[in-house]
């Protein structure tokens, strides 16, 4: 069997005196596995580090088998990430959400995003803004989506400021003031609008806030898990940082 795929290197395992074991996310397969030989080499071991963009061809005798990557770069976008903290934290926290999803289970939306991200790893609060982003398909993907067109209240689409804990679903100004205490925040940019302005350390506080709570509830709990530690620490080191808050047009 054999198919050929573009994807992005999530992480790496030694395999044997030379090879090495390859986790990617892929466009069209999902997060697949497989053996490279020589991964460890001078001719693949630069293309074969977390972040940069790939070209695979997979062969095995069976679907089920582990299988080998033959391997070519496409983008290596590794050297500039491993001089940002920042960078580095974004992409070990979004490599170990999709590793929430089920082995070779098609996510095109999130590999799109993924790559987006990877795009914009150089401004810090763009490329946070993005991974809340990324949270939200995530859950989504999942089958736990959250709604945020309109008020679950009044059906009304204008001044969505909150979400619900306990349906998901937005609530405008008017419905939820009343009951603000107990409401989570909704930040402009998860509402429909572009971050085509500056955004506030309080918006993406309250972005990471909003998608940790359900990602917590829904998928983390019931495994028994936590959010990645990597989240945190690229939380902290946006907040800690001393770069603007660049806005994505």
């Amino acid at each position: 069997m054999e198919w050929r795929d573009e994807a992005i290197v999530l992480g790496l395992k030694r395999h044997g005196e030379s090879s090495l074991i390859a986790e990617v996310m892929t466009r069209g397969h999902g997060r697949h596995l497989g053996i490279v030989r020589g991964g460890r080499g001078k001719r693949l071991g630069p293309v074969l580090q977390p972040g940069n963009s790939v070209e695979i061809v997979w062969r095995a005798r069976l679907q089920e088998h582990l299988g080998q990557f033959a391997v070519e770069g496409l983008k290596l976008r590794a050297a500039s990430l491993i001089d940002s903290a920042t960078a580095l934290y974004a992409l070990a926290c979004l490599s170990a959400h999709l590793r929430l999803l089920p082995e070779r289970d098609p996510h095109e939306a999130l590999y799109r995003t993924l790559e987006l991200i990877l795009e914009h790893l150089q401004l810090p609060h763009v490329a946070a803004a993005l991974v809340v982003r990324f949270e939200i398909a995530l859950l989504t993907e999942l089958g736990f989506g959250l709604d945020l067109t309109c008020c679950a209240v009044s059906g009304a689409t204008q001044e969505l400021i909150y979400v619900s804990p306990k349906s998901g679903r937005a609530v405008s100004r008017e419905a939820g003031d009343p009951y603000k205490d107990r409401l989570l925040p909704l930040p402009r940019f998860l509402n429909g609008f572009g971050i085509s302005e500056p955004l506030a350390e309080e918006d993406l506080s309250s972005g990471f806030r909003l998608s940790g709570f359900f990602l917590e509830r829904h998928v983390l709990e019931p495994r028994g898990l936590k959010l990645p530690e990597a989240r945190a620490a690229l939380v902290s080191s946006i907040r800690d940082g001393r770069a603007p808050l660049a806005p994505l047009s």
